[in-house]
């Protein structure tokens, strides 16, 4: 079952910001950044686990610590979720690619068994698979761009005032004095969560790359 809390918009000190930015056609805000993800690749080969895998992992126990990305917006209430899951695209042989969803967990390797499941019914199937509608709204969206670094990235968009799950990004590690640099990409609604919130984010998932 699934905690979360409505928000009491009137006494929420984010009020101005959430009726400000909610009034535009596209309230999303975000940036592109680099995480030092040398270790978490080492560590990865060290213990035979996906690279992918294990860098997702720790962005979902980053999510999680930041309630400011577990808020969304559910008809007219704010609501703060206890927990997000995990949204992301999985890439096919024949280079096309469907969503996935999964439960988190803190646990790695149920999470990672969460989602070898997904990316096995992925390449058994066509098309988008999950559609984006019929997700639970507390899920993070993540996708990757294993083909190239990036500094700046474009979402596509349906300038919904009221979408409000952050968008998570990541590219090729460039390498630069024996360094590895994952570029990542995140976006969120402004107003349930600003640059310190983003900020927040990327250092809790650098943290947890170091480890």
């Amino acid at each position: 079952m699934e905690t979360m809390k409505v928000i009491d918009i009137e006494s929420w000190n984010r009020k101005e910001h959430f009726e400000f930015f909610s009034k535009m056609a596209s309230p999303y805000f975000g940036f592109t950044t680099e995480v030092d993800c040398t270790r978490a690749y080492e560590g990865a080969k060290e213990n035979g686990h996906s690279f992918f895998a294990v860098y997702l992992y720790k962005s979902m126990v980053a999510v999680n610590t930041v309630d400011e990305l577990k808020l969304r917006i559910v008809g007219d209430r704010v609501i703060l979720y206890d927990e997000v899951h995990v949204g992301s695209t999985i890439g096919r042989p024949d280079g096309t690619f469907g969503f996935s969803f999964f439960r988190y967990s803190e646990d790695y390797e149920v999470f990672n068994a969460g989602l070898q499941d997904q990316i096995r019914t992925v390449h058994h199937s066509t098309g988008l698979g999950i559609r984006n509608e019929a997700l639970p709204v507390n899920h993070i969206r993540h996708t990757t761009i294993p083909w190239n670094s990036f500094s700046a990235l474009l979402h596509p968009t349906n300038f919904d005032p009221k979408e409000s799950i952050p968008k998570i990004t990541f590219g090729k590690f460039s390498i630069r004095d024996g360094r590895k640099f994952l570029p990542v990409s995140v976006e969120a609604h402004h107003g349930l969560a600003d640059g310190l919130h983003l900020a927040k984010y990327i250092e809790e998932f650098q943290r947890l790359l170091n480890i």
